[in-house]
């Protein structure tokens, strides 16, 4: 007697494929992450103690994330191999809630620098309102996530992930563009100052875009495709792209300051053009290295540019001016 055939396998590409390539991105930005956190414990002891709380806690979460995910792909692949896709796995819904965890609260912190900056209240107000219209979309899919459980009710989820994935891109892109026109008012005349500056206007535009772009993606992926699981491909990746940013931009001020600093002592002697004090035009002042290591300097001002407080990521300049005696020349007659 022939023993009967096995029946053929689901088709899951499209259910499981994205999930899992979403998940693979998850875990590569996660090995990023932990070099990041580390380098920023290890360089920024002296940041305040709430800032260190802060950039554990937001580890600590994307950690319980990435194992999240992987138990939420072992569920399926392995568990349940071979069974037609009909539930989602069972821990699905703590993925917008970690998301959320992540994203809101970086949002927040950058609504929070910009009022700093600015000390205007609007914009960030206006940022934090979507941060947190973002927040109650990602709770509100959680919790629809636990309530329909079917992969074909899937369709059923689009008003919450609409205001969840918009609040946050619109949050994103205000973001990009407020701290972009903030630091272009703060350039100062100094070329190496205002290095530090485009610089920083390029590392914003380029971690705020990012964000921004996935959260498009994943809205549209959802919105064209609503009975497939392509958007996860995006979806599953964004909290590591918050933490990724923010952490980055945390860890390049050590990398900035040197920078601003470095071109003022390459030469043994440098012209400085620095704002006169009475406001017009421009003046020069000359340094030059004593021979005992000290330093001399010759004119009746001294006014040195520099860049210092890029306090958490947000480029701060100070200019400093100081009054000091000629120093007298001897002459040696001959």
């Amino acid at each position: 007697m022939a023993s009967a055939l096995a029946p053929p396998l689901p088709n899951v590409q499209l259910s499981y494929g994205p999930m899992i390539v979403g998940v693979f991105f998850n875990m590569i930005l996660y090995g990023v992450l932990a070099g990041q956190t580390l380098s920023y414990f290890q360089v920024y002891k002296k940041d305040a103690t709430w800032m260190r709380l802060f950039v554990g806690f937001l580890f600590a979460v994307e950690t319980a994330n990435t194992a999240l995910d992987m138990a939420m792909m072992y569920e399926p692949l392995i568990l349940n191999y071979g069974r037609k896709p009909v539930f989602f796995p069972t821990v699905f819904m703590t993925e917008p809630l970690c998301v959320v965890l992540v994203s809101v609260p970086v949002q927040l912190f950058f609504a929070w620098r910009i009022h700093q900056l600015t000390k205007s209240l609007w914009v960030p107000l206006i940022i934090s309102v979507f941060g947190v219209a973002s927040f109650a979309g990602g709770l509100w899919t959680a919790i629809r996530v636990q309530m329909l459980r079917e992969f074909s009710k899937k369709p059923l989820l689009h008003n919450s992930a609409l205001l969840w994935f918009l609040a946050a891109c619109v949050a994103d892109v205000l973001i990009t563009i407020s701290l972009v026109m903030t630091l272009s008012k703060k350039k100062t005349g100094f070329v190496a100052t205002d290095s530090v500056i485009e610089k920083i206007i390029r590392m914003t535009i380029q971690t705020g875009m990012i964000t921004a772009l996935f959260s498009i993606l994943d809205v549209v992926c959802f919105m064209a495709l609503p009975h497939y699981a392509v958007n996860f491909v995006w979806d599953l990746a964004l909290s590591k792209l918050y933490s990724n940013c923010l952490l980055s931009t945390l860890n390049a001020r050590h990398k900035l300051n040197n920078a601003s600093h470095g071109s003022t002592f390459q030469q043994r002697r440098s012209v400085v053009l620095s704002p006169a004090r009475s406001g017009s035009g421009k003046q020069e002042s000359f340094f030059d290295d004593a021979p005992a290591g000290g330093s001399v300097t010759y004119g009746g001002t001294v006014t040195e540019g520099h860049v210092s407080d890029l306090e958490y990521g947000i480029h701060m300049t100070k200019i400093v001016e100081r009054m000091e005696d000629p120093v007298p020349r001897t002459v040696v007659a001959q």
